[in-house]
C-alpha cells in the first residue's frame, strides 16, 4: 500500500543526472566564510543542515564538515578548524527552523561551534513517528522523494585533506534534499495526526541534557564483565586510563591505538614480565608494541593498586528482565503484559515501541508501580520519569489495565506451570 507522500512500489527510482557544474568548493576562509552568511540571510524558509566527524578516526567529536543548504540561497560546505567562530551565521539562523537527519547526533558538535537551533524538524525521527520501515537518510530519500543516494562515503575519515571531491558531492547531497523530504513529511504527520506528536519530540531533542561524565568509563571496556579479580579489574582500569590519555594526547581514536578486547586480554592474562605482554597475540593494534612501556606500567599500577574497584557497581541500575521471573515474579509478570499491550498500541498507531514509550520507563514502572494502580497514578510516574505528554496520553491506560490484570492472575507455581 502506498502513502500519501510515498513513491509507488511501481515507480522508477531516479537516479541523480551527472553534474556539468564545477566541483564543490569548501570554504575554509573568513572571507568566504563571512560571504556565505551574506546569501544564507538572504534565502527562505528553514534550512538544512548536517556535520560530518571523524569517528572511528579521532579522539574528538568535533565537526570536520558543517554542510547547510537553503532555497534562494544555495548550498554551503563549511571548514570549521580554520573559520574559527560562527556568530555571525548563528545570529543569521538561530531562530530559523533547522532540518536534520538524526539530530541528536549532530547537536552536540553544532553547538560546539556556537551553533545552536531553537526550532528543528528531524527527519529521521518523523520516518520512525510515520511508521517507515526504514529510517536511513538514503532509504527516506528514495521513498518519499523516488531518488537514489549512494551512501559509501557515511564511514569515511572526515578529518582528511583536502577532502575528495567525491566526498564533497555525497556531503552536499546529505542537505540538498532534506527541505523536499521535510515538506513531504509535513503533509503526512497532518494526515496521520502526528504534527503535535512530532513537535513535542523535536522539542524533546533540543531539551535532552548532555549525560554526565561516567564516574567509571573503563568498565564499558568490551569484556570487562568477564573479570572477575580486583587486581584484574584493576589492570583494566589503568590500561583504559593509559590508552585514553594517549588518545587524547594524539587525538586518535582509542580502538585504533589498541581495541578494547587487547586490554581485556592483557587484563585478564596478568602477564609477568614486559617481554610476556609482547608475546601475547591478543595484544594487538597499531600502539600495541611501539608503546609497550605504557601498557606495561599501566599492567604494574594495576597489580599494585591498593584501592583497587569494587566488583560489582552499586546503583539504581535495574537487573536485566530475563531475570525478573526469579527475583521479583510480580514485576516481571507486569512487564510482560505492559508489553503486550503496548505492542499492540504500536502497531496501532504504527509507531515504533521504542519511539511510543522508552523502554527504560515501562521497566522501572513494572519494577515499582504507583500505589494505588490507576490510569492517573500512572500517567504522573510516567510524566515524573520524563515520558512526553503525548506518551503519557497514549500509554497510560493500557499500563495500569495491564498491571491490574498481572495482579489478579495469578503466577504460575509448581501446579500451575505449562
Amino acid at each position: 500500500m502506498t502513502e500519501p507522500g510515498h513513491t509507488d512500489s511501481a515507480a522508477p527510482v531516479v537516479s541523480l543526472p551527472e553534474r556539468n557544474a564545477p566541483p564543490r568548493e569548501v570554504i575554509d576562509t573568513r572571507e568566504g566564510y563571512l560571504e556565505a552568511v551574506r546569501l544564507i540571510a538572504a534565502g527562505e524558509g528553514p534550512l538544512a543542515i548536517d556535520a560530518e566527524r571523524a569517528s572511528g578516526f579521532k579522539y574528538s567529536q568535533r565537526a570536520y564538515l558543517i554542510q547547510l543548504y537553503r532555497r534562494g540561497a544555495g548550498t554551503f560546505l563549511f571548514d570549521p578548524p580554520p573559520i574559527g567562530s560562527f556568530a555571525e551565521l548563528s545570529a543569521v539562523i538561530a531562530d530559523e527552523e533547522w532540518v536534520l537527519h538524526a539530530a541528536s547526533q549532530d547537536l552536540a558538535c553544532l553547538r560546539e561551534v556556537s551553533l545552536a537551533p531553537t526550532k528543528i524538524f528531524d527527519t529521521e525521527l518523523a520516518a520512525r513517528l510515520l511508521g517507515l520501515a526504514r529510517v536511513g537518510l538514503g532509504t527516506v530519500v528514495e521513498e518519499l522523494l523516488g531518488i537514489h543516494l549512494a551512501k559509501e562515503h557515511s564511514a569515511a575519515d572526515w578529518s582528511t585533506r583536502p577532502l575528495p571531491a567525491a566526498w564533497l558531492e555525497y556531503a552536499a547531497l546529505d542537505v540538498e534534499l532534506l527541505i523536499d523530504v521535510r515538506d513531504v513529511m509535513v503533509g503526512m504527520l497532518d494526515e496521520q495526526g502526528k504534527t503535535e506528536i512530532a513537535r513535542q519530540e523535536f522539542q524533546a531533542t533540543l531539551d535532552k541534557e548532555t549525560k554526565p561524565a561516567l564516574a567509571e568509563p573503563w568498565r564499558r571496556l568490551s569484556g570487562v564483565h568477564s573479570l572477575r579479580g580486583a587486581k584484574n579489574l584493576s589492570a583494566a582500569r589503568e590500561l583504559w586510563l593509559a590508552r585514553d590519555a594517549l588518545a587524547r594526547e594524539t587525538d586518535t581514536a582509542p580502538g585504533r591505538l589498541v581495541p578494547d578486547l587487547s586490554l581485556t586480554a592483557a587484563a585478564r592474562a596478568m602477564p609477568a614480565t614486559k617481554r610476556d605482554l609482547a608475546s601475547m597475540r591478543e595484544f594487538t593494534g597499531r600502539a600495541s608494541r611501539s608503546e609497550l612501556d605504557r601498557w606495561w606500567a599501566a599492567l604494574e599500577a594495576g597489580r599494585a593498586s591498593t584501592e583497587p574497584p569494587q566488583v560489582t557497581r552499586a546503583g539504581d541500575t535495574l537487573p536485566p528482565p530475563r531475570s525478573w521471573s526469579d527475583r521479583n515474579p510480580e514485576a516481571d509478570a507486569r512487564l510482560k503484559l505492559a508489553r503486550q499491550a503496548l505492542l499492540a498500541l504500536s502497531e496501532e498507531q504504527s509507531i515504533p515501541l521504542e519511539n511510543l514509550l522508552t523502554p527504560e520507563l515501562l521497566r522501572r514502572a513494572a519494577w515499582t508501580p504507583p500505589t494505588p494502580v490507576t490510569a492517573e497514578t500512572v500517567a504522573e510516574a510516567l510524566a515524573k520519569a520524563g515520558a512526553r505528554p503525548w506518551q503519557v496520553g497514549l500509554t497510560a491506560q493500557p499500563i495500569a489495565q495491564a498491571f491490574v490484570e498481572a495482579l489478579q492472575t495469578p503466577l504460575d507455581g509448581p501446579e500451575g506451570e505449562s
